[in-house]
């Protein structure tokens, strides 16, 4: 199978290194030294138990331009440097091509293939200028939720550092042909994986901890741990889950998780930095409108009241502005 991995960051770069040693044909795309890196050395994976294995024959390059088709698109890059990449997308793909989504938060194409009364709807926070829309066929997408944890210590390195649940699922719920290739190819890959009839509620799931502890934690540069542990910002969490849970049971979703035990989960985990806190350490953009943004998008549609969810929003965002302002500009970056 022919894959292009677009972002070989952390999640990227795990799902094409893997890929590649199962014996798929991966191209990847990045930038800068993590590129030059793989592209004279190679890509070098260390697993979660220490074990290292080095890809050498993975194609690695730094545009979409002059690509052929490909079976599979991995797109892994950051919402909100999707825009950047949309206008190359078509030229990589015809009717058997899919692409696989895997970004955090409220993907932009929540509202296609819904079969809902907001069917069709663009989110204008996720895509304000309809590029993504109109370079990325819907009807080619199927959804994919990122659970694992993996870093990139140093340029050209991938470290896996815990979980391989990677659950896809069609926009429409089918259970379709290309979803079941695409379980076989994670499965195949050393991934566990899940066809779900309802990607959206798995990506709720995920985005409930993802809207509050992420923001919080940027703003307070606390973990996890801290966060759960201190009753105040406990609270400011549940609060912003309970708001999130009326606006997505407004549209049909239902959590299979109570907001404690979600809470607890992230407890957990311990002392961990989220990626928004570790996007502040670096002095990257933050993803502010796919985590929270794109939320109180949903709520204004929904016509529900998201009052803590909006003020962590407006804070989080006035960070963001100064940290681009006292560090020079935009600092691109790939994501998961």
């Amino acid at each position: 199978m022919k894959i292009c991995v677009v972002g070989a960051g952390a999640i990227g770069g795990l799902l094409g290194a893997k890929f590649a040693l199962s014996g798929q044909d991966v191209t990847l795309i990045d930038r800068g030294a993590h590129l030059a890196a793989i592209q004279q050395g190679g890509l070098k994976l260390i697993e979660q138990d220490g074990s290292e294995a080095v890809v050498r024959d993975i194609a690695a390059r730094d545009s979409l331009k002059g690509l052929d088709r490909q079976d599979l698109i991995v797109l892994a890059v950051k919402a909100h440097f999707l825009d950047g990449i949309a206008r190359e997308i078509p030229a990589l793909t015809d009717s058997q091509t899919t692409i696989m989504t895997c970004q955090n938060g409220i993907p932009w194409w929540y509202f296609q293939r819904h079969g809902g009364r907001h069917d069709g709807r663009r989110l204008k926070s996720l895509d304000p200028t309809g590029a993504l829309e109109k370079n990325i066929d819907g009807h080619l997408i199927v959804g994919c939720v990122v659970y694992p944890a993996a870093a990139v210590p140093e340029p050209g390195v991938i470290r896996h550092i815990e979980g391989d649940y990677f659950p896809v699922g069609e926009l429409d719920g089918e259970e379709s042909d290309r979803a079941t290739r695409l379980y076989d190819l994670l499965v195949g890959a050393g991934f566990r994986s899940r066809i779900l009839s309802d990607i959206r509620s798995e990506i709720w799931l995920k985005a409930w901890g993802n809207l509050s502890f992420n923001p919080i934690s940027a703003l307070t540069h606390a973990t996890l741990e801290s966060i759960c542990q201190l009753p105040e910002t406990r609270r400011l969490a549940a609060t912003m889950m309970r708001e999130a849970q009326d606006i997505a049971e407004s549209l049909g979703i239902a959590f299979r998780h109570t907001i404690e035990k979600r809470i607890e989960g992230a407890e957990q985990v311990g002392s961990h930095k989220t990626s928004m806190l570790q996007d502040v350490e670096l002095g990257r953009s933050l993803e502010i409108e796919a985590l929270v943004g794109a939320v109180l998008e949903l709520a204004e549609i929904s016509e529900i009241p998201a009052p803590s969810i909006e003020a962590v929003y407006a804070c989080v965002k006035l960070l963001n502005k100064t940290m681009l302002l006292e560090g020079g500009g935009l600092r691109i970056n790939n994501a998961a």
